[in-house]
């Protein structure tokens, strides 16, 4: 029987271990989580090493075993970051899955592009967690729970400014309809919120999912936002959403309207928005990404307008790890196995 050498660049505990394994007998997994860790330090923005590498963590192993470790490799289990040189280095790499759920991570590397097959976590990762998330963020300017810290920073109460929205019979519009997307949309619709949505590719013959009144396509997105009171950001970064949320856009939305953004911070034009809020176009917007987050802190004016509410990259967190990367690489795997498509495999084209 032939080996299936697997190499994982990520740790990975033992259940997952035990997981893959389990697939079949053939497989051969060996556990490199952290070896590469000095490389990164190396390669990648000081800001990504310190937001994502262990403190003082510094790799293992010399560059020519890292280097035989990825010559071996037919299928290597990878996250955030990544060696950059990957392809370069892993002669025999036929299959990349990244456990994020977000293609553009791999923006980055020399495997953008290539012969490899690379798929990712789409759907399957935190959705329920960074739906949740989302209308905890709707809430707060709904709410107008922004007003507390201005208030603390006074020591007095004004309560004028309170002018709290009810969220019954509104409608939100959730950019990207998928995984996290519907999770969004089902949560909403519980609290009497009416909710229309968008997809790259619409199915006008499949059932709405659970708590939408419609899902467009791409074109129908400016005829939702002049009714919608919350837009819900969920989509995949692409050249097609790059700076989708732009000047004209934001005049199309609805005044007084509160943005959420859980997916790219790129999707978002931040002139664009900081002018919206200046003209008090936008009742708040909710921020966990922005734009060039993996290589620098936010810039001061979104840490200063109290209309802005940003948080650093953890919807998805949780106190219950409910992410399927592994369900859907083991999924996968066994497809590989058995020559069958595998899920989730990236359209260089197309960007996820």
């Amino acid at each position: 029987m032939q080996e299936i050498n697997i190499l994982s660049i990520q740790r990975i505990a033992p259940a997952e271990r035990a997981r893959i394994e389990a697939v079949d007998p053939s497989i051969r997994l060996t556990d490199a989580g952290g070896w590469f860790d000095g490389e990164y330090r190396e390669t990648w923005p000081p800001y990504t090493a310190t937001r994502y590498l262990r403190p003082g963590s510094i790799g293992q192993g010399s560059r020519a075993e890292r280097d035989a470790l990825l010559a071996a490799a037919e299928i290597v289990l990878g996250g955030w970051p990544y060696p950059l040189d990957l392809r370069a280095r892993a002669h025999r790499l036929r299959w990349f899955h990244q456990r994020p759920a977000g293609a553009s991570n791999l923006l980055r590397g020399d495997l953008w592009g290539s012969d490899v097959i690379a798929t990712t976590s789409r759907g399957v990762g935190s959705t329920l967690a960074m739906a949740e998330y989302a209308v905890a963020g709707v809430l707060y300017f709904a709410k107008c729970l922004n007003r507390v810290a201005l208030d603390r920073q006074t020591k007095a109460f004004d309560h004028r400014p309170y002018r709290s929205l009810l969220l019954d019979g509104k409608t939100a519009c959730v950019v990207g309809a998928g995984g996290i997307g519907q999770d969004v949309g089902r949560l909403c619709a519980g609290l009497g919120i009416r909710v229309v949505g968008t997809r790259r590719t619409p199915r006008p013959d499949a059932p709405l999912p659970a708590g939408f009144s419609e899902i467009g396509g791409p074109a129908d997105l400016d005829r939702f936002l002049p009714h919608s009171d919350f837009v819900v950001i969920c989509c995949q970064w692409t050249p097609e959403t790059d700076r989708l949320f732009n000047t004209e856009r934001f005049a199309v939305m609805k005044p007084g309207s509160v943005l959420v953004n859980v997916a790219r911070g790129e999707i978002v034009d931040e002139d664009a928005m900081f002018e919206a809020l200046q003209r008090n176009h936008l009742r708040g917007a909710v921020l966990d990404v922005y734009v060039g987050e993996f290589e620098h802190p936010p810039p001061a004016r979104l840490w200063s307008d109290p209309r802005v509410l940003i948080t650093p990259h953890v919807s998805g967190a949780s106190d219950e790890n409910r992410h399927g990367a592994i369900d859907i690489f083991c999924d996968n795997l066994r497809a590989y196995l058995e020559g069958r498509p595998l899920r989730n495999v990236i359209d260089w084209q197309r960007g996820y």
